[in-house]
Order: C-alpha cells, then structure tokens, then sequence
C-alpha cells in the first residue's frame, strides 16, 4: 500500500475520531463503542505508518490522536474529585431537606427514647441492672473510669490507628444494619433504631450514677454529632425501601424500589460518610481525655453546631436579587 493511498483510504477515520475526542463530553458517552473501534483501528494505522517510514507529518498526527484518546481511555479512572464535593455540597444535604419531616421523626424518636431510658435510669438505678448484663455495665464502667490504668495509659499512633478501624467497622455495621431493615416492612429499621437510642440512654444513666458523667460526656459528645445523626439518617433510608417495597402506589415492586432508591441511597451513602468523619475523631480527638475538659466539650458543642448548619444551609441555591428602580 502506498503513502498516498493509505491516506486517502484512513483519512476518513482519522477525521471522525479527531471530531469525536474534540467534541464535548456527552457525545463522546454517546459514541463509546464507536470511540473504542475507531480508537483500535487508529493504533494499527500508527503501527502502519511507522513500519512503512511514512512521512513523518502523518505519524505525528496518527501519534497526537493515539495520545489524546489515551488520556480520555485511562484518565476517566482517576478519582472524580468533582461528583463527590458534589455530593458532599449539595445531593446530600439536599436530599436530608427534601425529606425532612421523616428525618426529624427518627431523630425525635432517637433522641427521644434515648433520653427517657437515660432519666428513667438516672432516676432508679437499679433499672439498669434488670435492662443490661452486669457484664455490659461492669466493662462501660472500666471504659470511663478514671482510675482504671487503661484510661491513664494515653495510646500511641498506631493504637489510634488500630482504634479507627475498629471504630469504621463497628459503625458501618450498625448504620448497614438498621437501613437494611428497612426491608422488612420498615420494622427493622425502627426496631433497630430504638433498640440503639435504648442502649445509648441506659449507658449513659448507668455512666451517671456510677460518677464518670465528667469521662463518658466529653468523650461522645464530638463525634456523637456525626455518629448518632447518621445512624438515625440509616433508619429513616430503610423505611423509605420498606414503605416502596410494600406501597407501590401502581407501580412494579422493582419500579417502585428503583424510584425509591433515588432518594435511599444518597441518605446512606451520606451517612456512611458522616460514620467515617466520626471513626476519624473518636479515634483521634474523642480519646485524648488529658486535654481540658472544657476544650473537648467547647469542640463537641461546635461538632453539633457545624452539622445543624450544614444540613440547613448547604446546597441551597442562592437567590438572584431583581434590580431595583
């Protein structure tokens, strides 16, 4: 094959691919299977050109094209930086607001149980005892002692490192757990969030009457912010996939579950976020009880604060003020 016919022959290839890698985005998603044929056909023409000395002006064509669809084949794998801060900035937040009113239900519902258990065992300690194994409470109280010599002993970097990951594990589970639930008619979830929200509040009257309130509140009330809201968002995801599993409102059950879903799966993926955040400062921050304990409460406070404002102010769009005349 000639010079000249080869390039009259696979010209009109190479043109196709220059319009394809050139053009924007959307098209080239569109084409991908014509992207991935012409991209093949366009390195055997390099390996052509090259082996028949062709003029060097064709091979730095065919070899700019070859690079350029290189980039787009193996650089669409680098991590897409711009969804995610997407999704932290405004789908997440976004989606907690839309669904608001049964969010705040399963928050009151936590909070709610937590609170009463915690008082109702403040107020007869001996309740605690018949709701928990003496067991659970003796190893919450060594947890939150003071005197206990694990508590003195400050951790090293790799003991945080190696707490972090329990804390990830520990966390994902029970936030999994309760959306998963959701799947049997939304009682697991509510099960689950209630049996969590039950346990928080008996340890914590426990905690109160056992004189380690000033070790067990500085230490949760950082990564609580993130740790409890999530686990309350997990629940309220499983009753959205319980509620569509059962009311499809005309639809089919995988329709109805994949409308759903559009809504669940942001809420859980959020929340297994917000898990990870709390991993990292209960594993960094949380246990480091030499710091004063008005820094560690003032951090907690502020934790609180930053979630509140985040989910009622992120994402929101901001309003175009009309000129005046």
């Amino acid at each position: 094959m000639t010079e000249q016919s080869f390039v009259q022959r696979r010209s009109g290839i190479w043109n196709d691919f220059s319009v394809l890698v050139r053009g924007n985005r959307r098209d080239l998603k569109k084409g991908a299977v014509s992207f991935i044929r012409l991209f093949r056909e366009l390195t055997q023409d390099l390996n052509t050109a090259k082996s028949n000395n062709y003029d060097p002006a064709i091979i730095e064509r065919l070899n700019a094209l070859v690079n350029e669809g290189n980039q787009i084949l193996y650089g669409q794998h680098s991590w897409p930086i711009k969804p995610f801060l997407n999704f932290i900035w405004r789908t997440f937040p976004q989606k907690i607001r839309l669904h608001w009113k049964g969010v705040l239900a399963c928050m009151l519902l936590f909070y709610g149980i937590s609170f009463f258990f915690g008082f109702l065992c403040v107020v007869f300690p001996d309740i605690s005892k018949e709701l928990m194994s003496p067991f659970q409470l003796r190893g919450m109280e060594n947890m939150y002692d003071p005197d206990n010599s694990r508590y003195l002993k400050p951790r090293n970097a790799y003991e945080d490192a190696d707490m972090f990951g329990y804390y990830i594990m520990n966390n994902i589970t029970i936030a999994f757990r309760t959306f998963a639930g959701g799947i049997f008619a939304g009682v697991g979830s509510l099960f689950l969030l209630c049996f969590n929200a039950g346990v928080f509040g008996i340890v914590s009257g426990h905690l109160i009457n056992a004189g380690f309130s000033k070790t067990f509140f500085p230490f949760v009330i950082a990564h609580g912010s993130f740790e409890l809201t999530a686990i309350a968002f997990s629940a309220y995801a499983g009753l959205i996939l319980g509620y569509s599993f059962f009311i499809t409102k005309g639809l089919s059950r995988t329709a109805s579950l994949k409308k759903a879903g559009q809504d669940a799966f942001p809420i859980i993926a959020g929340s297994a976020l917000m898990l990870v955040i709390a991993a990292v400062i209960e594993a960094f921050w949380s246990s480091k009880h030499l710091f004063p304990i008005e820094l560690r409460i003032g951090s907690g406070i502020g934790c609180w604060v930053l979630v509140l404002f985040y989910f009622l102010f992120a994402g929101r769009k901001r309003k175009k003020h009309e000129p005046s005349f």
